[in-house]
């Protein structure tokens, strides 16, 4: 990346240079690329669009365990609520409206501070689908390189051009399968120094994703990860040790996370215990288990992390055509 081409996110005059920047006339192409792509996926699959709410009182990452971000509370009209950081929930509920899955394309609200692989509002490309994880997985794997191809398609010569080459997005989209690692096998994998040991659970470094990218040469699942370590309404082997979960490792880490959801209420009840989470605010989404079970797997997909790994960058607050940051007033 040349240092004409890329412009300092936090630049206060960043918008009127942006004006005259290839690079983001470039990202503009490669987010309607994606948009349109993620369109015609999800219509040839059956798969119908939601329009949902931005705001929740159902939190996806409460403060429990297995929390991944801090949420965004703000008092609308006397009303406390929440911007959410997922509308999972949402489209669990819309697929129990349209029978082969519901999706959407919508920004998602972040407590943390932005930094090179986390925005703190970003776009979300989430889906949910009936089935298992392995259902939810392979329809990743295809929407992916659907996606991929559509950029190759609208924007090949100009992504060359910028990055040099092209053949990460052709790598993908010719790769039959991705390669699968559950956690346990990347705790043998890597040094002891990428895995963190909380209580009760692992995490993963960004620097042992890093790593597991490498040794594949490529895209990698990370698998089963243990139940603790993600959030309450994910489902688990009937141990309740590991979660039936997995996160595609590229470009910048992880990128895509898909999940395999509580069928009915009682699981969903006993994981919220254990994850030492209130079921008050989630009283509805508990009642919908009990009324309409139902197998369902999802993943979300952060677009700027997608889009940055398609060009290259090293840091995702680079893909932001009108940066936001929390505390700060920024313009336009």
């Amino acid at each position: 990346m040349s240092s004409n081409q890329k412009t300092a996110w936090e630049n206060p005059d960043r918008y009127l240079e942006v004006l005259d920047s290839p690079l983001h006339r470039l990202i503009v192409t490669v987010q309607d690329s994606l948009t349109y792509g993620t369109s015609n996926y999800w219509r040839s699959r059956g798969v119908k669009a939601a329009h949902l709410p931005i705001t929740t009182g159902a939190i996806s990452s409460p403060m429990g365990r297995g929390s991944d971000s801090s949420p965004v509370h703000i008092e609308l009209f006397g009303v406390p609520t929440y911007l959410a950081d997922s509308m999972q929930f949402g489209l669990e509920y819309a697929l129990r409206l349209a029978e082969k899955g519901a999706y959407y394309v919508m920004p998602s609200f972040r407590g943390e501070d932005a930094d090179s692989t986390h925005l703190c509002q970003f776009y979300h490309s989430e889906v949910e689908i009936p089935g298992s994880l392995d259902d939810v997985v392979q329809e990743a794997e295809h929407y992916l390189k659907a996606i991929t191809r559509q950029v190759l398609e609208d924007a090949g010569p100009e992504i060359e051009a910028y990055c040099g080459t092209i053949s990460h997005l052709e790598h993908l989209v010719t790769q039959d399968r991705f390669p699968r690692v559950t956690f346990d096998e990347a705790a043998r994998l890597l040094d002891d120094s990428k895995i963190i040991q909380h209580d009760g659970w692992r995490d993963l470094t960004r620097s042992g994703e890093h790593d597991l990218i490498r040794l594949h040469g490529g895209p990698v699942w990370l698998t089963h990860w243990d139940s603790l370590s993600v959030p309450f309404y994910q489902a688990t082997t009937q141990m309740q040790e590991v979660a039936l979960n997995a996160d595609l490792l590229f470009g910048l880490g992880e990128v895509l996370g898909c999940g395999e959801r509580h069928q009915g209420a009682s699981t969903l009840r006993e994981s919220m215990r254990r994850h030492e989470v209130d079921e008050g605010p989630y009283e509805w989404y508990v009642r919908m288990k009990e009324e309409a079970p139902l197998q369902t797997s999802g993943f979300g997909m952060g677009t700027e992390r997608f889009i940055a790994w398609v060009l290259q960058m090293e840091d995702v607050r680079d893909v932001q055509l009108m940066p936001r940051a929390n505390g700060r007033q920024l313009v336009p």
